[in-house]
């Protein structure tokens, strides 16, 4: 009867706003496989994540914590921002040429389901949902790097799919020892892989509890994107289609760094277990240095990009690992940042190549003196990158180095270094691409229109810089304060 009782609350969540959104786009991605046209099957693909991101909208008005879903601010805030992403990036995908676009009608399915798996993954309250959800995402993905059939896309979806492999194994392992670690305190079944009962079940099994924090904290630290488990990015970004870059380097990045800032509260709720914060951090700054330095290199722009986010994410997840609220704060404003930034930039760059037919940076070169409205939005997504004013990232690395001198004034020169060397990177690129010596046009100059997706997350990141809003700002307290 307990049984049939919890079925039934499962399927009323399901059938809640919550659940809406997840089974939105993976209503769509069933029946877009049976759609032939390609054109319609796109459409369609940007009607349900514009759909999905509107519910996502709605979320932090129905805050649930049942058998299934878990909707607090931080879950709620990150599916907003997964939702804005998925949107843009399949109203993209809408508009774009057919050869530009995921080969066939499998292109709009696999790319909705990983949506909708993502969003799953940010709402479970069950961590062995999560870790399949995010599975999941993680190979519909693949497929959707791979379709092009060209053997660089083969190549770079066969090294996601090991690499990313290699780190869902270790997360399945960890999830296994996390839930042997909360039997003692939580009892058998599911209450023990509750994300909302782990966060204040202070007598899990210590030494159990460290060793699974080991394997999560590496296995989702290879969908992060973090040093030295990144790999797998940059080459997929290089090879996918510019909206799917998008949502590689914004949202699944950021669905596995909340898990660790869950696993981050499970383990501060036990004080027989490690701390969880120099691990991260270590990680964090790794990721940092390496995309400092691994910019200058990059000869490719979607690549270029690719570290840029692996540096961004290590930031966001070095202010997590300093713990506390000021510094959780800061983290969460960076990760909103960087990704409605890369989101901008993505866009602009897919304009670039196509107009250039390369995008290769030697191919790409002058966009002021001959489409200023093209060279204008991608210098201030640039701009915002470098963590320059008058833009978000420029506040949130501001309050990041502030604590860090706080609480690690000992590894403070080494972010400096890194910070520095990351924004001459970027303002060395931006010179060249947006007033270097003019490159010859290949294809057709992307519209006002075309660049209004790229315009609107640039603008929310300016207001969140200049002035944010006193409701925002309480927003972004309250889930720092709620997630320890």
């Amino acid at each position: 009867m307990s049984e049939l009782l919890a079925l039934a609350a499962m399927l009323r969540e399901l059938a809640s706003l919550p659940g809406l959104v997840v089974l939105v786009p993976l209503a769509a991605a069933a029946g877009l496989a049976w759609v032939p046209q390609p054109r319609l099957a796109a459409a369609l693909g940007a009607a349900a994540a514009t759909a999905a991101f509107l519910l996502a909208c709605a979320l932090p008005l129905r805050p649930v914590a049942g058998l299934l879903l878990l909707v607090d601010p931080l879950a709620a805030h990150i599916a907003i921002l997964t939702g804005f992403v998925g949107a843009a990036a399949a109203c993209s995908v809408a508009a774009t040429p057919a050869s530009e676009r995921p080969a066939g009608r499998a292109g709009p399915a696999l790319f909705q389901a990983s949506l909708g798996c993502l969003l799953l993954a940010l709402l479970s309250n069950n961590a062995l949902v999560t870790w399949g959800a995010i599975a999941a995402a993680c190979i519909g993905s693949v497929g959707v790097v791979g379709l092009p059939g060209t053997p660089h896309a083969k190549a770079a979806a066969f090294r996601q799919l090991m690499l990313c492999g290699v780190g869902i194994a270790l997360a399945f392992l960890g999830t296994m020892l996390l839930w042997l670690a909360a039997a003692p305190a939580l009892g058998p079944g599911l209450p023990a892989m509750s994300w909302s009962r782990l966060a204040t079940a202070p007598g899990c099994n210590a030494a159990m509890l460290n060793l699974a924090f080991v394997f999560l904290l590496l296995g989702y630290a290879t969908k992060a994107g973090l040093a030295p488990l990144h790999a797998w990015l940059t080459e997929a970004c290089a090879e996918a289609p510019t909206p799917v870059a998008a949502v590689l380097t914004g949202s699944l990045l950021n669905v596995a760094l909340l898990v660790i800032l869950r696993l981050r509260g499970v383990l501060n709720a036990n004080a027989a277990a490690i701390a969880p914060g120099p691990a991260i951090v270590a990680l964090g700054l790794a990721s940092v240095l390496l995309a400092a330095f691994s910019l200058w290199r990059r000869r490719d722009a979607q690549r270029f990009f690719a570290f840029s986010a692996i540096g961004q994410s290590g930031l966001a997840a070095f202010a997590f690992g300093l713990g506390g609220a000021a510094a959780t704060f800061a983290g969460l404003l960076h990760l909103t940042g960087h990704t409605l930034t890369h989101a901008a930039i993505f866009q602009c760059v897919g304009h670039a190549a196509r107009l250039k037919g390369s995008q290769r940076f030697s191919d790409i070169g002058g966009l002021l003196a001959r489409h200023r409205a093209l060279g204008l939005t991608l210098a201030a997504g640039m701009v915002a990158l470098a963590g320059l004013p008058p833009f978000a990232l420029f506040t949130s690395e501001f309050l990041i180095v502030v604590q860090a001198v706080r609480d690690l004034p000992g590894v403070v020169p080494l972010l400096a270094l890194g910070l520095v060397a990351t924004a001459w990177a970027l303002f060395r690129r931006l010179v060249s691409l947006c007033a270097g010596e003019a490159t010859p046009d290949r294809g057709p100059a992307p519209d006002l229109a075309a660049l209004l997706p790229a315009w609107l997350p640039l603008a929310v990141v300016l207001v969140l810089g200049l002035a944010m809003p006193g409701p925002i700002a309480g927003w972004f307290a309250a889930i720092a304060g709620a997630a320890r």
